[in-house]
């Protein structure tokens, strides 16, 4: 069997990984069942940034390779052009982008300098897996190297529309890159769609009759892995909840970011509390937002912003006894998250553009099937695809919001157990491990076609995409 090389702009150890949760546990148990190596930035940040990587073997067999990045390419490479361009853009937020800033020059740099890395370590026959889009360009710089082993890539984000990515400067030159990987992977139909509209209509691609795409003189299969997470941690924990007693609980839990709807779920809840004052001193809204990219200016102005929302509204319904926001902005453990997702009788996950969303998952599994809380989902998470059980909500209507809180609070127990069930049943049958053997199974069956023309057939999840414009009648619309 080929050994399985994974890359990733962070590389933690098995025991961070499990903590971690999502992505990583995936990562780190498909190490664990196979040979293999994973391979990323240490994390440091500092002036020596030779190409030779640290290797280091740990007591559970899975081999770890990193190497640094200097200060500059932190600014440029992570900072700038992956989280200040990349970022937005495949969010849909191009008023957010930063394309004058130059940043692409480092971002090329460290691609390359990382596929030099990379090569050194590399052996004949293993699948090489690229994970995000850090790494776009990655693939390219490999093959230039020589390097021609099979590579596939997975983007955790979304894949924006054909015509914000065409406002990129430099959307010709990932196209290109793109198109140097055997298989792309995206998390729903929609990105698949959203790809080959702009690899046809804006890179000048031909579809070819089994789905696959021609750019250029390579050809690329695109298809959707929806990601899973691992169950076991939040099935049914029902100890230690941050609010215990007679208050009703909502749980938010997201990553600090302006692409998570929090103003929007702030606003909703409000409204909430407005529209039914019997509810007040007997709900209360958790929402633990972890910080990240503290520096990047937009983040910022996040982060006061829900303070100040917060306060506003705390001070407009709060009494001595009862809080309605309780705002946590730190990291809390996988098994406290467990733990207070059960308590919570509404998850609620307001994204305005998100590729998958775990949280969505992870409160489902963390409920009890005998009396399970209600999972209120924005229409706009990739999640909200294949989790039709929930109630679906547009984040920019806070009405909806509103509407939907009183709803998931007063359902009967029959339909919260009835769509639990449903939920539950679609989380055990795309487990994270299903996700990530799924996809490389596909991958080790990719030969070297790129020289020979493609067999007769279809892509399911090609015709599906294309059914999905078609529909919408633009790219990205639901």
């Amino acid at each position: 069997m080929s050994r399985v090389v994974i890359v990733s702009n962070r590389v933690v150890s098995p025991r961070q990984a499990a903590q971690a949760g999502g992505v990583a546990v995936a990562i780190a148990d498909t190490l664990s069942k196979r040979d293999g190596l994973w391979f990323g930035w240490s994390g440091e940040v500092g002036s020596d940034t030779g190409n030779l990587p640290t290797v280091e073997k740990g007591d559970d067999g899975i081999s770890i390779a990193t190497v640094p990045i200097s200060y500059e390419e932190y600014q440029g490479y992570y900072l700038g052009y992956a989280n200040s361009v990349l970022w937005p853009v495949f969010h849909n937020r191009l008023d957010l982008a930063h394309f004058e800033a130059g940043y692409y020059a480092l971002y090329q740099e460290v691609n390359r300098r990382f596929a030099d890395s990379l090569n050194r370590l590399l052996q004949p026959d293993d699948l090489i897996w690229v994970h995000d889009y850090h790494f776009v360009l990655l693939a390219s710089a490999l093959r230039s190297l020589g390097v021609r082993n099979r590579i596939g890539f997975f983007l955790h984000i979304p894949f924006p529309p054909s015509q914000s990515f065409l406002a990129v400067p430099e959307h010709l030159e990932l196209a290109r890159a793109l198109a140097e990987y055997d298989l792309i992977g995206l998390q729903t139909t929609t990105d698949v769609g959203n790809m080959i509209d702009y690899l046809e209509h804006g890179a000048s691609g031909r579809l070819l009759p089994d789905g696959r795409i021609r750019v250029n003189d390579r050809v690329a299969e695109i298809s959707s892995f929806p990601v899973g997470i691992d169950l076991e941690p939040f099935l049914a924990s029902n100890e230690g909840a941050i609010v215990a007693g007679e208050v009703r609980r909502i749980i938010g839990v997201d990553r600090l970011d302006y692409t998570k709807g929090l103003p929007q779920k702030f606003r909703g809840f409000s409204r909430f509390l407005q529209q039914n004052e019997r509810y007040r001193n007997r709900v209360t809204l958790t929402q633990i937002a972890t910080p990240t990219r503290e520096s990047v200016e937009a983040y910022a102005d996040i982060r006061k912003e829900l303070e100040s929302l917060s306060g506003a509204i705390n001070g407009s319904y709060g009494d001595l006894d009862w809080i309605p926001i309780n705002y946590i902005n730190r990291t809390l453990s996988r098994s406290e998250l467990a733990t207070n997702y059960g308590r919570a009788q509404v998850g609620l996950v307001t994204p305005l553009r998100d590729g998958m969303n775990l949280v969505a998952k992870e409160y489902v599994a963390s409920q009890d099937p005998a009396d399970p809380g209600v999972l209120i989902l924005s229409r706009f998470a990739g999640a909200a695809e294949h989790m039709t059980e929930a109630l679906i909500v547009n984040p920019y209507n806070i009405d909806e919001i509103a509407a939907a809180i009183r709803a998931a609070l007063e359902m009967p127990a029959g339909e919260r157990r009835e769509r639990h069930g449903a939920l539950l049943s679609k989380l055990r049958a795309g487990r994270a491990e299903h996700w990530s053997s799924a996809f490389l199974e596909r991958l080790a069956r990719r030969g070297d076609n790129n020289n020979s023309a493609p067999a007769l057939g279809h892509s399911v999840d090609v015709s599906r995409a294309l059914r999905r414009l078609d529909t919408a009648g633009m790219a990205g619309v639901r």
